[in-house]
């Protein structure tokens, strides 16, 4: 029976099972499938109350660290350490817990209250039921609408039916492998990428091989070998905010990279979720025939709108279209109808202008707070502010974010994203994860004692001009 120890964890006891619960996965002590003791008999072993373990258990399965069922007990989730990543820690001041920089989400606007206004004209209009109900066409067909609408200001001008509404962008890029891809079939990816692309493919059971990077995404010569290398047909890129590095594609290199895709008949799928934060054109809009762009209103407007679009004027995405049960049918019709609304009456749009001047904001306070490890807002190299740092790092980056944890904040160490041995190390901090900007100093002032930021060595932290450059080999 796994019984763990909780010397020298969070005071709080139903935060430290949790803590020794994640760290027993990671290190293997516990495996996916494994059923963990019952709420009573781990409560006896550690002298704690029942409901103590109970909420233990909860916050373990938000976490997707664990699956509870009646009756049948509580297993270890598979891909834990990934999907660890998507369950928030709890912070208060009051509990002591680590101050989450940790968790890729948007910023939250206290004062926002968009949503209980578009709930109250729902509920005023009559709609209620009709959003409760199962999809009618009229809303899959406005949601094409409102979709083209939301892309074209970016200048992606598709037609409705060249957009497929989705539950969110992991269920999008899933569908999106599972229509283009065989299993087994090689996939070229940046060679650090982002968690949810990693178990997508280990579930499709599709091999990632890495493509070198620099401070603009994938260099277009590495990406050329790599398909003569690899044989693939299929390249998934985030040109616009690389997670977890920030780097954006400049024209030149847009075009250069597209050049490689008409070349070689690539399939690019290209991940966009951050795009609407920089303004600037998805990397598709090159190569309309070849290209499948994957975004949604989560990491911009809301992280739990559920609106994500597969969109593109090819034969994949007209194919998926066709495909409702596994595209749009799983969308909740309510999120659905709250974000058209957003879109057409340009809540959507002033919701993402609120964010783009927020994370702006919180990358000033990062340059003043790490003087020297965050690159200026001008000059050679500038690039748009993302919600996401990233600090290239020589040695064990899994030790320093153990020390930023010691210190009291969460942070991810860059074997999370690691496609292949050589890729760069690292950390990347989340400036939006932070309930505040108050919450973000106090942080990044305990961020600073360990990486050197105002004072003290730089803990051979090695870092380049521009934040959002990693090292190509």
């Amino acid at each position: 029976m796994w019984v763990p120890s909780l010397d020298g964890r969070s005071p709080v006891r139903y935060l430290a099972i949790v803590e020794a619960l994640a760290d027993a996965i990671a290190a293997g002590d516990l495996r996916p499938g494994e059923r963990l003791p019952t709420h009573r008999d781990l409560a006896w072993r550690l002298g704690l109350n029942v409901s103590t373990v109970t909420q233990a258990y909860r916050e373990a399965a938000r976490r997707h660290l664990v699956s509870g069922e009646v009756g049948r007990g509580t297993y270890v989730l598979a891909a834990s350490r990934e999907a660890a990543l998507f369950g928030l820690r709890a912070v208060t001041a009051e509990d002591g817990a680590p101050i989450d920089l940790s968790t890729n989400v948007p910023a939250v606007d206290p004062e926002a209250a968009d949503l209980a206004a578009t709930l109250a004209a729902v509920a005023a209009e009559g709609r209620v039921d009709a959003a409760l109900a199962y999809h009618s066409p009229a809303l899959l067909r406005r949601a094409g609408i409102a979709g083209a609408a939301w892309l074209a200001a970016r200048g992606l001008h598709l037609r409705p039916a060249d957009v497929v509404p989705c539950a969110g962008a992991q269920a999008a890029l899933t569908a999106v492998l599972v229509q283009l891809c065989a299993p087994g079939e090689p996939v070229l990816v940046e060679d650090l990428a982002f968690p949810g692309l990693k178990a997508a493919a280990r579930w499709l059971r599709l091999p990632l091989h890495g493509v070198a990077m620099d401070g603009e995404g994938v260099l277009p010569e590495a990406l050329d070998r790599a398909v003569r290398a690899t044989g693939a047909r299929v390249a998934v890129l985030v040109p616009n905010l690389q997670n977890p590095t920030g780097a954006v594609m400049g024209p030149a290199r847009q075009a250069e990279v597209a050049d490689v895709v008409r070349r070689h008949g690539l399939w690019l799928v290209e991940d966009d979720v951050y795009g609407a934060l920089t303004g600037r054109p998805p990397l598709a809009a090159l190569v309309p025939e070849r290209g499948v762009l994957v975004t949604s209103l989560s990491k911009t407007v809301a992280s739990g709108l559920r609106f994500a679009l597969i969109a593109g004027a090819c034969a994949p995405v007209r194919e998926l279209a066709g495909q409702i049960h596994a595209t749009s049918w799983p969308m909740a019709p309510l999120l659905a109808e709250v974000a058209c609304r957003w879109i057409e009456d340009g809540t959507a749009a002033r919701r993402l202008a609120w964010q783009r001047a927020e994370i702006a904001a919180r990358h000033a306070q990062a340059r003043r707070a790490l003087p020297g490890l965050v690159a200026p807002e001008s000059g050679p190299g500038a690039q748009p502010a993302s919600p996401h740092l990233w600090l290239p790092r020589d040695g064990d980056a899994d030790a320093l974010a153990a020390r930023c944890r010691a210190a009291g904040v969460e942070v991810v160490a860059g074997d999370l994203f690691a496609v292949t041995r050589e890729a760069p190390q690292g950390l990347r901090l989340s400036l939006a994860a932070a309930s505040s900007r108050a919450e973000l100093a106090e942080a990044l002032a305990r961020l600073g004692h360990v990486l050197g930021g105002q004072n003290g060595s730089k803990e051979s932290l090695s870092v380049s001009r521009s934040e959002n450059t990693v090292p190509s080999s």
